[in-house]
């Protein structure tokens, strides 16, 4: 017991003040509406966050890096139309269509990291370009027009609950998420990234490969955004191209709110993955409160503000 909460502890190091900030908003939705502390409202939540997680962990070394990546949304939908495009008009097994769609996302991620490593276009001109890129080709491929009717296979993975509450979709994200905690944590490659975020110049000094792992960095989060292409396409037993319209900014938002900064060198997975938690907490309760979309977009729009002035807060005490 006592080796469990040891590791508890040097998991979530450096994110009490995240954690703090979800408990204080779980128990406040909880008060707020009946319907909040439910089993049935957790796995909501648990749900809603799949898409978003899977996206963040790729975000988390973006960030960590210094850079950002404003394409990952528009990427997940590229991904989504590619997937259902092949499926539909050319009779490809759906499962090699999951995959083509997964490598059309690490493609496209591929084009970000070269864009900014040899043709040093900033990384927020470079994705902002990839975002407009991406959405644009993923109407282009079907026309603007959505695709469903997909086996029962595929949504199976977003309604069969293993363990009574659990679907693959969750298993997917807990996955992705131990393996990027651990490369960031233990692998000399993690290590890399920090040493990337604090100094670029001076880690490329002492060694470290600078432009391509930036490559690798932008082409792993394209990557991690196709897999969360297929599996909203799970999810919603559709293909749409407007799928995940200004999801990046929940990405975003969950790695800053996570503890990362926007400045490069700190970040984690653990924080980002509270983080993630923290806005699904948010846009649920708000739902259940009966808010707007567009109010709880204000919210999370304050919410990036106070974490950011935060960042820059502890950097002026430090």
């Amino acid at each position: 017991m006592e080796n469990i909460i040891t590791f508890t502890k040097k998991v979530f190091r450096g994110t009490q003040g995240t954690l703090l900030g979800l408990i204080i908003l779980t128990v406040f939705f909880s008060l707020a509406s009946p319907y909040f502390f439910s089993a049935r409202n957790f796995i909501n939540i648990l749900d809603q966050v799949t898409v978003l997680g899977i996206m963040a962990l790729g975000m988390t070394a973006v960030i960590i890096i210094g850079g950002i990546d404003l394409s990952v949304a528009s990427i997940l939908a590229l991904s989504m139309m590619v997937t259902g495009w092949v499926w539909d008009a050319f009779g490809v097994p759906l499962h090699y269509a999951c995959i083509i769609g997964i490598f059309m996302g690490s493609v496209a991620g591929l084009i970000n990291g070269l864009l900014i490593s040899y043709l040093r276009i900033p990384a927020f001109i470079a994705t902002l370009a990839m975002l407009s890129a991406a959405r644009g080709l993923a109407n282009i491929f079907t026309d603007g027009k959505q695709i469903y009717g997909f086996p029962e296979w595929l949504t199976n993975l977003s309604v069969v609950r293993h363990f009574g509450f659990i679907p693959v979709t969750m298993l997917v994200l807990i996955s992705l998420t131990i393996i990027c905690w651990v490369l960031l944590k233990y692998r000399k490659e993690g290590r890399n990234l920090y040493a990337i975020g604090g100094n670029p110049e001076v880690a490329r000094l002492s060694g470290i490969n600078v432009k391509g792992t930036t490559i690798v960095v932008y082409t792993i989060s394209g990557f991690l955004s196709g897999i969360a292409g297929v599996l909203l396409t799970a999810r919603l037993n559709t293909c749409v191209p407007h799928a995940a319209f200004t999801y990046e900014l929940d990405v975003i938002a969950a790695v800053v709110i996570g503890g990362a900064s926007l400045n490069g060198g700190v970040g984690g997975i653990a924080g980002t993955i509270v983080g993630v938690f923290i806005i699904g907490v948010l846009r649920n309760g708000l739902n259940l409160l009966g808010f707007s979309p567009f109010v709880q977009g204000v919210v999370i729009g304050a919410v990036i503000v106070f974490a950011v002035a935060l960042d820059t807060f502890k950097k002026k005490e430090r």
